[in-house]
């Protein structure tokens, strides 16, 4: 009871630390000052349906975007894949895959690749600012490379690293950024959970390209010039995310885990995430939370997310002797306007 006390205390205190520093940067005025908002979106099926508010007991692959610190609780090896209808009607998807490798006693190493598609667009031009005269289709890729280690039984910690890139046909703009997170378990039956992670933390991205530059005539020149427009740097959006998580363990076929968590964003509001998971021996998950940001029910509200998620886990297990399983993931996000966000996963591990 005493080791409980002193891991309450001691998490206590990083928070106190950390949170002044959070304060500041959630600042309103600067929503969509930021670039790569694609990084906010989280395109795993389990982890969103209940917000993101497992920051300190996300298990497995799914932890490289809510705390990678969790990546080292993967058992050997897991595969997923995901796809997600990104507000519904909007014509966007987001492809996503992810694999992660247990290597060693302690250490794990992870995998992923988000995708991102937006339709075809109708070129416009200055002269033809209706089109017909083609369209395009901008591509996002975000790659993420993770790396999470056991040092304990009780401390977990990892940190990845992110390629992105957004392009068009003659523009784009490349950039590199890095998470960090750890996990602390403690109590009798390993139930209680504390995690810290820092997100998309990373040098400006510009966009460059011929789409940028234009040919004209000087007066007096008979040669055409290639002037090029500078554009300006645009920062990453910057993620602080603090959460706890208790298990109710009634017995071996049934839990009931509760989760909450604090985003700290530095561009955009902060939230604060409630959610819930109950587990049927592992066969059957069922989750759902609630993310509130100020001004989320009124017409002051700065994103099409409304607030409510939820999501199913059905598992089956492949093999009782290499303890593999099978699962399908399926998760909801509410929103105004549009229909929604679904995601679907498949998920394979052994």
């Amino acid at each position: 009871m005493k080791n409980l006390y002193k891991s309450i205390i001691a998490v206590f205190l990083t928070a106190v630390m950390v949170l002044p520093l959070a304060s500041l940067a959630g600042n309103k005025d600067r929503s969509g000052q930021a670039g790569a908002s694609e990084l906010l979106i989280n395109p795993w099926a389990r982890s969103s349906g209940w917000g993101a508010a497992n920051v300190a007991n996300s298990f497995g692959l799914e932890s490289i975007y809510t705390n990678v610190a969790g990546l080292a609780f993967t058992k050997k090896t897991e595969v997923v894949f995901s796809n997600t209808q990104w507000l519904k009607g909007s014509e966007i998807g987001i492809n996503n895959f992810g694999f992660s490798q247990k290597v060693g006693e302690s250490s794990v190493l992870g995998v992923s690749v988000m995708t991102m598609t937006f339709g075809d667009l109708p070129i416009t031009t200055t002269e033809l600012p209706e089109g017909g005269i083609g369209t395009f289709s901008p591509s996002y890729m975000n790659i993420n490379i993770a790396y999470a280690k056991a040092f304990s039984n009780s401390i977990y910690g990892g940190f990845n690293f992110k390629i992105i890139s957004e392009s068009i046909s003659d523009v784009g703009a490349q950039g590199v950024a890095i998470d960090a997170g750890i996990q602390y378990v403690t109590g009798e039956n390993e139930n209680i959970h504390f995690g810290i992670s820092l997100k998309n933390v990373g040098p400006t991205m510009k966009f460059k390209g011929d789409g940028l530059s234009i040919r004209s005539f000087l007066p007096g020149q008979e040669s055409q010039f290639t002037v090029e427009h500078r554009s300006a740097d645009f920062e990453m959006p910057s993620q602080l995310n603090i959460g706890g998580s208790y298990a109710f363990l009634f017995s071996e076929t049934h839990t009931l885990t509760l989760a909450a968590a604090f985003v700290s964003n530095a561009f955009n509001k902060d939230q604060y995430v409630v959610g819930a998971e109950y587990n049927l021996k592992d066969y059957l998950m069922l989750r759902g939370a609630y993310t509130y940001e100020n001004g989320i029910n009124t017409n002051e509200r700065t994103t099409a997310l409304t607030g409510p998620s939820g999501g199913v886990t059905v598992q089956v297990p492949v093999s009782r002797e290499k303890n593999s399983m099978f699962s399908i993931d399926y998760s909801y996000r509410a929103t105004n306007p549009f229909k929604g966000c679904h995601t679907m996963a498949v998920r394979l591990s052994f």
